[in-house]
């Protein structure tokens, strides 16, 4: 009981702080920074009872008995390439384990992503909610990737491994727990993978699943990240472009005065990088990146085409929306005055493409789901945090809809590297944490 009596002191602590002004209620987190969470005394109580029970209590022994078989899914997972809008034939395979592992129904949708249900006794047309897990199948490596694991001792080493990987052992345990305790939830269960949550995907997968054409999805807890302390209940949003400067092209020496695609390129970068660097120095912190550029024929060659590819993101809309309408003015500009320069040709147009919105927004802290996490992550001796992200529950809690990132469990690192790792630590944490907050959201059905 010590670490709920620390719990208890936090909170009154921290509840003394609010009254004073000192402490903001629910502060809004970065990236890579943390806010400590203001848990409610009801919230406590919720996953203490659940933990008292015997049925969860076994469903944890279960997740430290399945250690073995955990690694052994997480090594033949990470072994079948999932580049992105490659995701299908992992996708078979979860599917195929997903059934394996006792769900009621399992599916793959028309792009890509699986779907398993578990019923709960109300059903989905019942009054309690449909809680879903969501962990992304893909990876940001492409498909000639070599994706062998490599382990010593309790360190696996493969790309992808962590990320997302293991989160798809994650969600195949806490079904598994389920099944073997013989817990009845009163609302449906969702166990899902998703597609496109990397790179260019642009949680196209996540988006689908909140479509019209999605399933009902009441309570969304995504599966990611490593921290076991950490719960993402905010999200960090990003506009990403493709910028394309077209014009005649020609010979450097004999179309000299032609309009040049790749000065007014340079001129678009610097100007923006003025604009942008301005926005980030006040406000809400916010983030601008060229990350590539590429385009022309030779060195001796006035280009007909090039282009570069520019991220920006930020936990506040605004900023977002601020760095866009900056990236706009810049690009203008620039076309405008080596469109002005020329006295050859034809002039030079930019086209603005964009690859990736990814929406900002700000969770509350206080919602039920939310503080579920926060109880169920100090049961297990962490003095859990608030943070920001941009993950699959991105689009969600963007909406106002009930939307958390929960850890995958196990520690790892070198994150979209070669070689990226993962470690087989106290990965029984995350698992009893899933399950946990789950319980706390469906409901369980008494027999």
């Amino acid at each position: 009981m010590t670490n709920w009596r620390r719990l208890r002191r936090m909170l009154a602590t921290a509840l003394a702080l609010v009254a004073l002004g000192m402490l903001p209620p629910f502060a809004l987190a970065q990236e890579e920074e943390a806010t400590a969470a203001v848990i409610a005394g009801e919230s406590v109580a919720r996953i203490e009872a659940l933990r008292a029970r015997a049925d969860v209590a076994a469903a944890f022994r279960f997740f430290q008995a399945e250690e073995t078989r955990n690694l052994g899914d997480l090594v033949t997972l990470t072994q079948i390439p999932a580049p992105p809008f490659g995701e299908g034939p992992r996708g078979e395979k979860l599917a195929q384990m997903l059934r394996e592992a006792g769900a009621d129904d399992v599916s793959i949708d028309e792009i890509g992503n699986v779907i398993a249900t578990r019923r709960g006794r109300a059903g989905a047309r019942g009054g309690a909610p449909v809680v879903a897990f969501a962990a992304h199948i893909d990876t940001v490596f492409p498909a000639e990737t070599d994706v062998s694991v490599r382990n010593e001792g309790n360190v696996f080493s493969a790309p992808g491994i962590g990320d997302n990987t293991r989160g798809l052992v994650a969600l195949l345990s806490v079904l598994r727990g389920l099944n073997a305790a013989n817990i009845q939830t009163a609302g449906d269960l969702l166990f899902i993978g998703t597609v496109g949550e990397e790179g260019l995907g642009d949680l196209r997968g996540v988006k689908h699943l909140f479509s019209e054409d999605g399933p009902r999805i009441d309570r969304l807890i995504a599966i990611d990240g490593g921290a076991s302390d950490a719960v993402v209940a905010h999200a960090i949003g990003s506009h990403r472009y493709r910028v394309e400067f077209t014009g005649p092209g020609g010979h450097s020496w004999g179309a000299f005065g032609t309009a040049n695609p790749a000065h007014a390129l340079g001129r678009a970068i610097a100007v923006f990088s003025e604009k942008a660097a301005a926005i980030t120095a006040q406000g809400p912190r916010a983030s601008f990146n060229v990350g590539r550029l590429g385009g022309g024929a030779s060195v001796n060659a006035v280009p007909s085409s090039v282009w570069f590819e520019v991220d920006m993101r930020s936990g506040e809309q605004a900023q977002i929306d601020a760095l866009d309408a900056a990236l706009r003015s810049a690009v203008a500009e620039a076309v405008e005055a080596e469109n002005a320069w020329a006295s050859l040709g034809d002039p030079i147009r930019a086209e603005l493409v964009a690859v990736g919105q990814r929406p900002a927004g700000r969770g509350d802290e206080s919602a039920s789901l939310v503080q579920a996490a926060f109880a169920a992550i100090a049961s297990e001796g962490f003095e859990p945090k608030a943070l920001a992200s941009s993950t699959d529950a991105n689009i969600a809690i963007a909406r106002g809809l009930p939307a958390i990132t929960l850890s995958r469990g196990g520690r790892g690192g070198r994150a979209h590297a070669p070689d990226e790792f993962w470690v087989n630590e106290n990965q029984h944490v995350a698992l009893n944490v899933l399950l946990l907050v789950a319980l706390a959201e469906a409901g369980i059905a008494e027999r």
